[in-house]
């Protein structure tokens, strides 16, 4: 497999999982020109971005370590644009999760990180 096509089957490994525990309306590979959002469900009326990271073993780290600032920069304009196309209520509470998988174990880190604001 390459490196796209082991990315989907981890995506799907973890959208199975967060079916099974309670997220719903899930929506994969959310795509603009600043970047993607692998998955985008509701947590009851929270609505809530994931990153998915896959490390097969900790040679270059875990999993959850590459969700760096300038990933969760690009997450939170992605999430931006996410929020307008789909006429989501700023008001609307909004949480940013990984889903870290290290060989065979998945760790959803809920609110793995903050709302970045714009730079201008």
């Amino acid at each position: 497999m390459n490196k796209r096509q082991t990315g989907t089957a981890y995506e799907e490994e973890a959208g199975r999982y967060l079916a099974a525990n309670g997220i719903r309306d899930l929506r994969f590979n959310y795509r603009t020109r600043f970047g993607e959002i692998d998955i985008v469900g509701y947590d009851g009326d929270v609505l809530v971005f994931f990153e998915v990271k896959f490390r097969s073993g900790n040679r270059a780290g875990y999993a959850a370590e590459a969700v760096d600032i300038r990933k969760q920069n690009r997450i939170c304009r992605v999430s931006d644009h996410y929020m307008m196309m789909q006429h989501i209520s700023p008001d609307t509470q909004v949480r940013y999760d990984v889903i870290a998988i290290d060989g065979g174990s998945i760790d959803w880190i809920r609110n793995a990180f903050d709302y970045i604001p714009k730079q201008n």
